[in-house]
């Protein structure tokens, strides 16, 4: 039986290729997205349809829902929010979610192998653990190490994605420290039934198909529906360097990933509407092993699933309610060379209850509670099931050109006691097109059952992980060139929870961490003329107190810079992404810059070829110490939407 250090180390640095490189999604240009979450707002379409009236110069915005739990307009947003809608994901080259992340402000990415394999995302620098991922307002992270598994979410099954950085704990609950990001799988829509369906194939013989349908099932469009079918089969490449892990298999470490989404939603009145969302990804990934030896076979089976079902109503012309019963899962089962090591099988039961009460004109009080149960299942430890009770509070407003958006929650959990924390964040509309604001925040980690329960190193008696931030920011938006902001943020983290060696080989699990991240953060999601732009930068000093070194992974200069535009019946853009030099635990990682290119033809109104080469410089790097990454792919796409 591994240690919780040896395992997490060889989940997080083995190498299970996922979805690599294919275009199907059919480009739209819209600026607003309908919400498949129905905890976080209803009526989400209406919204989206208007503007940001309230706030000066009356400027065009996407609507988010993430920032506060709510629709609001993205210029609105006081904590750094970022949206990737249906063209973003048709543009990108990324065919995963951690793929789309590197192209967010203050996001890293680690793998350990090609795309699709094990992910660490470190947003704001924050460890691998300390942001949250939610689907459809859902929790899918692992109870057992305290992640999800990013690297599951083929963006085949994804309309669009919301990323909040910073610590957003009093509306989420643990986990949230450096920030959330959500997924919101594909929506029907107010039309009649539409069928789609995608073939490709790449480099490392990569094979992809897809296939869908969505639309209204009646004429007046009350009941909308969407199922989206996707498989990828590639050969893959050995995801370990043999001259950094001589004990690892050479040999090409291939995947099959084969996943789902559904929903369904009816609107009974112009008040009330219900529904269910699906999304289920499964995995048989192979993957290196450098603590094996090299005639290992690896194989690890994977699934992430999300079921939920949810109320929207209008109580008053006040009182909106959103009710929402859910259940996100984690599956992993690891086999070597045919016979099955470790099984570790989690359950996030969610139920949430939400309601938001306008008080007046550009007021809102938001107040909700929120039940979850989350267990394991496992042959490798025990541990009895936890249970977490949280209410939470919000209040936003505006009174002419000053902001105001506060938040609390109190989460108390069954294996260890309670967590609070706390939001406050200010705007002030400088002029029309210039918005400053300033934030501070509480947020928590709470242990996962690694920490708690694994056998001898485990410890019942650690408390949660602690983070306290303080923001600034310029922004300027307008309908030209879109939203430019620039944050400044500084986040001192106590409490962090370290294996401390107690006798030889033997580790146990305290709350003696310290850590602080300082940094400026810069983001551009807009246009220069008829071409759309997304760039991004940070520069940061993530920094262990304790060792007084930077923290694994964390590049001190990092960014990203993408362009696209449409040419007649052509689409064509192109990626460029760069990372400064990085430490990790065994060695160092040198710095990098990666150019991506895409194109696609619309030979019809219907038909469409896609084609993209990724790594065009053929570049050699390492986002994580001895895993290789793809080298130069060339990879294209011939589609179909029904018109």
């Amino acid at each position: 039986m591994l240690s919780p250090i040896a395992r997490a180390t060889l989940l997080a640095f083995a190498s299970l290729p996922l979805v690599v490189h294919a275009q199907s999604a059919e480009p739209v240009s819209s600026s607003s997205a309908t919400d498949a979450s129905s905890a976080n707002a209803a009526n989400i379409a209406d919204a989206a349809n208007s503007t940001s009236a309230d706030a000066p110069g009356n400027v065009l915005s996407p609507i988010v829902v993430t920032a506060q739990r709510g629709a609001q307009a993205l210029r609105d947003a006081i904590p750094q929010t970022t949206q990737f809608d249906q063209q973003d994901i048709a543009d990108t080259t990324a065919t995963d979610l951690p793929g789309l992340l590197r192209l967010a402000p203050g996001a890293q990415i680690s793998r350990a192998g090609g795309p699709g394999s094990t992910t660490s995302l470190f947003l704001r620098g924050a460890s691998s653990t300390q942001s949250l991922l939610l689907i459809d307002g859902v929790r899918v992270d692992s109870v057992s190490l305290g992640s999800a598994q990013l690297a599951q979410i083929p963006l085949d099954q994804v309309d669009h994605v919301e990323v909040v950085n910073g610590n957003v704990s009093a509306l989420y609950g643990s986990g949230a420290i450096g920030g959330v990001v959500q997924v919101f799988t594909k929506d029907g829509g107010a039309h009649p039934p539409r069928f789609n369906f995608s073939v490709g194939y790449g480099s490392y013989h990569t094979q992809t198909q897809t296939a869908g349908v969505n639309g209204a099932l009646d004429q007046d469009g009350r009941t909308t529906f969407n199922i989206s079918l996707a498989r990828t089969k590639d050969d893959g490449f050995s995801s370990l360097n043999p001259l950094e892990a001589p004990a690892a298999n050479p040999n090409a470490n291939g995947n099959l990933n084969e996943s789902i989404s559904a929903s369904l939603r009816h609107k009974f009145t112009d008040k009330w509407d219900a529904g269910v969302s699906y999304f289920q990804s499964n995995n048989n990934n192979s993957y290196d092993n450098a603590y094996g030896v090299p005639t290992d076979l690896n194989n690890l089976y994977s699934k992430v699933r999300q079921v939920s079902v949810f109320a929207n109503g209008k109580l008053t012309d006040w009182w909106t309610t959103h009710f929402t019963v859910a259940e996100g899962d984690d599956r992993s089962v690891s086999n070597t060379n045919g016979i099955y090591d470790d099984r570790f099988d989690t359950d996030n039961r969610q139920y949430t209850w939400q309601n938001d009460f306008a008080l007046a004109a550009n007021q809102k009080l938001q107040f909700g509670y929120e039940h979850l149960d989350q267990t394991l299942d496992s042959d490798t430890f025990a541990a009895p099931d936890r249970h977490v009770d949280s209410v939470f509070g919000g209040y936003s407003a505006r009174f002419g050109r000053n902001q105001i958006q506060a938040n609390v929650r109190r989460d108390q959990y069954s294996d260890f006691g309670g967590a609070n924390s706390y939001y406050l964040g200010y705007g002030f509309d400088i002029t029309s097109h210039w918005k400053v604001t300033a934030s501070y925040s509480d947020a928590f980690r709470a242990p996962s059952f690694d920490d708690l329960y694994y056998p001898i190193s485990g410890n019942p008696s650690i408390q949660p992980e602690r983070s306290h931030s303080v923001e600034a920011a310029v922004q300027y938006a307008t309908d030209a060139l879109g939203v430019m902001r620039l944050n400044a943020f500084q986040t001192r983290y106590t409490n962090l929870i370290n294996y401390v060696q107690t006798i030889p080989g033997i580790y146990l699990a305290e709350n003696v961490g310290h850590a602080k991240v300082q940094g400026l953060e810069g983001s551009w999601s807009g246009h220069v003329g008829k071409t759309d732009v997304r760039a991004t930068f940070t520069v940061q000093n993530p920094v262990d107190l304790d060792s007084g070194t930077d923290l694994v992974r964390r590049a001190r200069r990092f960014g990203s810079f993408a362009v696209n535009r449409s040419i007649g019946g052509w689409r064509v853009g192109g990626e460029w992404i760069v990372s400064g030099p990085r430490t990790d635990s065994t060695g160092n990682l040198g710095g990098y810059g990666i150019v991506n290119l895409s194109a696609r033809y619309n030979v019809t109104k219907a038909w469409y070829v896609s084609a993209q080469i990724d790594n065009l410089f053929n570049k050699d790097y390492e986002t994580a110490y001895s895993y290789n990454s793809p080298r130069r792919g060339a990879y294209v796409t011939l589609g179909w939407q029904q018109q």
